[in-house]
């Protein structure tokens, strides 16, 4: 067993606000934090992460994390504006998702990124003693691994929680050489889905010239063995199950159902990014309604769009198109009696999320390109048994989830038909899909990728225990994949 646990992250568990002159902290809202806070809790952990505080005021943070040890990496505001704001929102983000013409590659923004990963690396270190455990997260902090070893550390493991792109596109990146490098001081680099692995396999063949084993996702390097995995993250299944068979939240729904007032009711969760496809969705739904008029009046979309990057120009820019274009198909089909669109720009905790997918009769998650997506799985976990969902086809999570509709949501005509068969697929259909659905979000649920990313790292029973450890509260009937178990005893 591990004597500590490091998690190292770009955010971390908490933030923190300035009130009447004094900071205080709050437990952080995101998918990252939610989907690691189980571990932190588990085990002795230490959680390094960014304090988004000016550098020089971490230290007027009263300890109030009781659960674990917190370690606040401070930055100045122009190391957060190139690190953050630049290189990893600017290059890499763009470029991992596909969007090219998107991309800003400065030298400036480079050298910030990798001045603020050995930071990280450096706080991360001071922590680490025989039998530690480190895990870091994502596109942030890709050369953490690297300048880890470097200080001498070991048992390393990595997520990256985005797509992972193929040679082509990487190569266009002046620094994916030494991206590459960062990422392989690691022992286990985990992507969501197998596409990735190759893709990440192949830039090490072809950009690094190594050693690469296709078949069981290993590569040689610098005289160690490096295992690539693929494990789609998984949501708190049996949560969403229970909210969804809540009495609150099911009044909550019908009472969303009777405002909108239509006889289907369709539903979009989005973080307003230019990778989610919302102008795509809303011009695929134009043409829907001038091509099948017999859904007007009849069908209803409510587009929940969470801010994100709101200070970037390209997103600021994009919430003006989205809102015109919203303001366009309104006026162009709406009725005194019927609004085709609902556009709500913010966010929705946990239980108010659950009651618009109880009411949601069909959920499109379609975007142009996306690490995972799991707004695709709650949907599925709160529904349970009736519902239908489309999914773009450029959705990692659409490897998992292949009774869902599957669309192109570059193809706006096809999109339609491909909608109207949804709407009218028989009931009994709908059920049967959307109940396979449900079982395959229950079985690689939260527990399932924690357990799974663990033993791969170190070992079966340290797996194992940790499962234990979580299930006394959770996750008591989760399983771990044969095929993690098999790869962990070989290791």
């Amino acid at each position: 067993m591990p004597k500590k646990f490091i998690l190292v992250s770009n955010r971390g568990p908490y933030t923190v606000k300035k009130v009447d002159g004094r900071y205080r902290i709050e437990r952080a809202v995101g998918g990252l934090v939610s989907a690691l806070e189980p571990v932190a809790r588990s085990l002795p952990t230490v959680w390094v992460a960014w304090a988004d505080l000016p550098a020089g005021e971490t230290s007027c943070i009263a300890d109030q994390v009781t659960e674990f040890e917190w370690e606040r990496v401070a930055l100045t505001e122009e190391e957060v504006d190139k690190y953050y704001g630049g290189f990893a929102n600017q290059a890499l983000w763009p470029l991992c998702h596909y969007f090219v013409d998107k991309c800003r590659f400065e030298r400036c923004h480079w050298e910030a990124y990798t001045w603020v990963n050995r930071k990280f690396a450096l706080q991360a270190f001071r922590h680490t003693t025989g039998g530690t455990l480190i895990w870091v997260h994502d596109y942030h902090l890709a050369l953490v691994p690297h300048y880890l070893r470097s200080y001498g550390a070991t048992n390393i493991g990595f997520f990256w929680h985005i797509p992972f792109p193929p040679p082509d596109v990487l190569g266009i990146l002046p620094w994916g050489r030494e991206v590459l490098r960062g990422l392989l001081g690691s022992d286990v680099i985990g992507f969501h889905v197998r596409q990735y692995v190759t893709n990440f396999l192949q830039c090490a063949e072809t950009l690094l010239n190594l050693n690469v084993d296709y078949d069981r996702g290993l590569i040689h390097y610098h005289g160690r063995v490096v295992r690539v995995v693929a494990l789609p993250v998984g949501i708190d299944a049996s949560t969403f199950a229970t909210l969804g068979k809540n009495g609150d939240t099911l009044k909550e729904a019908a009472a969303i159902r009777q405002k909108v007032g239509t006889d289907t009711l369709a539903l979009a969760v989005d973080r307003l990014d230019y990778s989610k496809g919302i102008l795509e969705r809303i011009d695929a739904l134009e043409r829907f309604w001038a091509r099948y008029e017999s859904y007007r009046g009849r069908l209803s979309l409510i587009q929940i769009a969470p801010p994100t990057r709101s200070s970037v120009p390209a997103y600021q820019n994009l919430r003006r198109q989205v809102e015109e274009a919203v303001g366009r198909i309104n006026g162009l089909f709406g009725r005194e009696d019927w609004l085709p669109v609902y556009y709500y720009y913010r966010s929705l905790p946990q239980g108010e999320l659950a009651a618009y997918y109880a009411a949601a009769d069909v959920a499109l998650v379609t975007p142009l390109r996306d690490g995972l997506n799991l707004v695709a799985k709650e949907y599925v976990a709160t529904k349970q048994n009736d519902g239908v969902l489309v999914l773009s086809k450029f959705a990692g999570v659409a490897e998992e989830l292949r009774e869902a509709i599957v669309v192109n949501p570059y193809d706006a005509d096809g999109f339609g038909a491909k909608l109207k068969a949804a709407l009218e697929m028989p009931a009994v259909e709908r059920r049967r899909r959307m109940q396979v659905l449900a079982e395959k979000v229950k079985q690689r649920d939260l527990g399932w990728w924690l357990g799974s990313f663990i033993t791969l790292l170190a070992g079966k029973e340290t797996g194992e225990v940790l499962m234990t450890r979580i299930g006394r509260s959770k996750w008591v009937g989760t399983k771990l994949s044969g095929e993690v178990l098999e790869e962990a005893a070989r290791a």
